[in-house]
């Protein structure tokens, strides 16, 4: 996918998927803005960059807030003279357990992933509206937006919101060619390492050097950050102009579309729903799944 001539914005670039990001992005041709909370890591990901011939300038500071997101949008344009894709990576995580979550450990973890996203893509969208060409909003979700996760109560809320605000955004963007999309990654990250899912089978692929085993790329959908720069660099090309409001996974081997709520089952009752009555109904249906499945390695 040829993607010079575009400009792209990617926050939490600094290091892991976002890094990822941004150097799939310029490796096509894009001009890269890299964000990140630590400035060094930011020019980490600009240096590595500019030396394989790409282009890039490093934007450091923290995303939450509309002052950030604005200066973002604003280095984007000053800097190489328009804004054609945002990607919104940046994120943390405070997990806890309902009853031991502080007010600051959910606050802080709205305000980066959830608040972060929709400031973002507001300038994002002012800036691609005013230059009338389109563009491209790539919102980074995860499973546990999807099917919440235990001690994830701010990660999973945030997560499921920005989902939610990819299929609005794709709706109110529609006429000014702006494509929304969710990105639903699953990698080996610092952040995947506190899964308890996946934590000890990454912890043995770190300790032995080796690669992630087939049957978890695969059957899990587990990789590395590389295998989720694919998608990005597909969502920001003119290839995906049609491809919006939609929540893609992707991870190892596997590429997935997810589905987005629906009914799943219906009954109905003349004259409506007493207690007893929802009581009696209530074995026709068959209850959804909730969490993420651990992993199951195949038997030998």
């Amino acid at each position: 996918m040829d993607l010079s001539g575009k400009v792209a914005v990617v926050t939490g670039a600094g290091r892991g998927l976002g890094r990822a990001y941004a150097e799939a992005l310029a490796s096509s041709g894009a001009a890269v803005v890299v964000n990140d909370v630590n400035a060094e890591a930011a020019a980490g990901t600009v240096g590595a960059i500019t030396a394989a011939g790409g282009r890039a300038v490093a934007a450091d500071g923290a995303v939450g807030g509309t002052e950030v997101a604005e200066r973002l949008v604003a280095t984007a344009v000053e800097r190489y003279g328009r804004l054609d894709v945002m990607v919104t990576n940046a994120g943390v995580l405070r997990d806890r357990m309902l009853w031991k979550m502080s007010d600051d450990d959910f606050d802080t973890v709205i305000d980066v992933h959830l608040r972060g996203t929709f400031t973002c893509a507001r300038a994002a969208a002012v800036r691609m509206r005013e230059q009338g060409e389109g563009g491209r909003l790539i919102l980074i979700s995860s499973p546990a937006g999807q099917r919440g996760n235990l001690g994830q109560t701010n990660y999973a809320a945030a997560k499921a919101g920005i989902v939610a605000m990819a299929r609005t955004w794709a709706m109110e963007l529609a006429r000014a060619r702006v494509t929304v999309n969710a990105v639903v990654p699953v990698a080996a990250t610092e952040m995947t390492k506190t899964i308890p899912a996946f934590a000890p089978i990454l912890a043995e692929a770190e300790r032995t050097g080796g690669p992630l085993p087939a049957w978890l790329r695969r059957d899990e959908g587990m990789g590395t950050a590389e295998d989720v720069a694919g998608l990005i660099v597909y969502l920001a090309s003119d290839a995906s102009a049609g491809v919006t409001g939609q929540a893609i996974g992707i991870g190892g081997d596997r590429l997935a579309l997810w589905s987005h709520p629906a009914e799943k089952a219906v009954a109905h009752a003349d004259g409506g729903w007493s207690a007893e009555a929802i009581g009696a109904a209530w074995g026709a249906f068959e209850p959804e799944t909730y969490g993420i499945p651990a992993p199951k390695a195949p038997v030998s």
